[in-house]
């Protein structure tokens, strides 16, 4: 080939729309995802709608007063009067700039560290590393903890923060079904077998809480395998920190193991009704993530606001225990009342509180139409393909703030829209109107 030849070439490929190439927006136009195919007859109502008013047992949907029973507000700390108090001081005396810059480069300040220290202590660990955001922290964790030559071994209703991070991982993963030990112990051998000859390590992650129905990991048996294999153990307690163990401390309290929990990891987003997240480990662990996490060496510390409102929710919650007996007690009589009513509540052992039904979408969006308008009633809705075809899943988060009130009108509500699902009254091969 001459060289006019080759100049022609590079001419036509220069100036040539290959017409086999999708345009990415149309690609995206055709194909909204599982959840965005329903944005137009959702969005508003069943997907971004908006509560108003105070957090609080009632709030304000469709200029309607509900109850809400989807709000993690699980110790009732987001109106707590001390909370609210702290929170507006901190406002008002460093803004939400304060301060600046990642924590590495500009933006440590004794507070950060002392609420790392006082949440070490709580969690009975060595030390702690804050997070800016449990989403990011923990699929960052995952990515900083791990490299090619080790394996992951999850579970496989983790929560999608563990499943992104699991996807970063360059090595081998392994996943076992749900809270499934003996599945578990295959993939330990599976990864052993590996890490013999990579020279790696095995990370095992599974949840404390398991936030969609409630059910606990499996902690204590997982614990009991590392007398047989050589891994670590991280969890993700977000729903258990403040709710579960004699005071507070989460699932692994509990269930007595939180001592063998190698890397424990909670939230603010939940009982400490704020934002924000933290990791407790032994020290060098939390010394190399300082160092290694990408999500907190390259993003701006917490505000000021923030770790000092949650200094002061940590110190509610472990001196006032009062505010976890009240969420216990009306968790019980709720998941009692749903029980003894006749409802399904699965295998939840947490506050958690699903009520499994079954039905389509239609019936399932006709039937939180009418909860919502006509009983007053504010809960999550379910629906597939985040759990199987034909299931119907009401989500329920019970608080310290609600009521007895409050539960007895829940489950005669419940009673009655059980009633009109199984008479066919809900009865639709498409979305409701609202």
């Amino acid at each position: 080939m001459n060289n006019n030849s080759i100049i022609i070439k590079i001419v036509f490929l220069r100036f040539t729309k290959f017409t086999y190439c999708m345009d990415l927006f149309q690609k995206i136009k055709q194909n909204r995802g599982p959840l965005g195919q329903h944005a137009k007859d959702a969005h508003g109502y069943f997907t971004f709608p908006k509560l108003e008013g105070e957090i609080a047992s009632r709030m304000h949907f469709n200029n309607k007063e509900v109850i809400c029973w989807s709000i993690n507000n699980y110790l009732g700390l987001s109106n707590h009067p001390e909370v609210r108090k702290a929170d507006a001081e901190a406002a008002k005396q460093w803004g939400l700039g304060t301060p600046m810059g990642s924590r590495m480069m500009s933006g440590d300040t004794i507070w950060h560290e002392k609420l790392e220290k006082e949440l070490s202590s709580f969690m009975q660990k060595e030390d702690t590393i804050l997070l800016n955001f449990g989403y990011q922290g923990m699929h960052s964790a995952i990515d900083a903890l791990v490299d090619r030559n080790d394996v992951i071994i999850y579970d496989s209703e983790s929560h999608a923060c563990i499943l992104d991070g699991v996807r970063l991982h360059m090595g081998k993963r392994f996943v076992f079904p749900h809270n499934d030990v003996r599945n578990l112990e295959k993939q330990l051998k599976r990864a052993s077998k590996i890490v013999e000859e990579s020279g790696g390590a095995i990370l095992v992650i599974t949840e404390g809480v398991f936030g969609m129905a409630g059910d606990l990991g499996k902690l204590k048996e997982i614990c009991e395998l590392k007398d047989h294999f050589e891994f670590r153990l991280f969890v993700d307690d977000a729903h258990g920190v403040g709710t579960m163990g004699e005071t507070g401390i989460g699932t692994g309290e509990h269930l007595g193991v939180q001592d063998q929990i190698d890397i424990y990891f909670g939230t603010f987003a939940k009982s400490f009704s704020s934002i924000g997240a933290f990791i407790s480990a032994n020290q060098d662990v939390i010394e190399y993530l300082r160092y290694n996490i990408r999500s907190q060496i390259f993003a701006k510390s917490l505000p000021m606001p923030i770790v000092i409102g949650a200094l002061k929710r940590l110190e509610i919650m472990r001196k006032d225990s009062s505010l976890k007996q009240n969420l216990w007690a009306i968790t019980k009589k709720l998941q009692a009342g749903l029980k003894n009513s006749g409802f399904n509540l699965g295998h939840t052992e947490s506050c958690v509180t699903p009520v499994f039904l079954s039905g389509g979408v239609g019936e399932a969006t006709n039937l939180t139409v009418d909860l919502r308008e006509n009983y007053g009633i504010f809960c999550s809705i379910v629906t597939y393909p985040v759990v199987p075809k034909g299931v119907i899943m009401l989500r329920l988060i019970p608080t310290a703030v609600h009521t007895d009130d409050d539960v007895e009108k829940t489950i005669d509500a419940f009673k009655e829209v059980k009633d009109k699902l199984f008479s066919g009254e809900y009865q639709s091969d498409k979305i409701a109107k609202f």
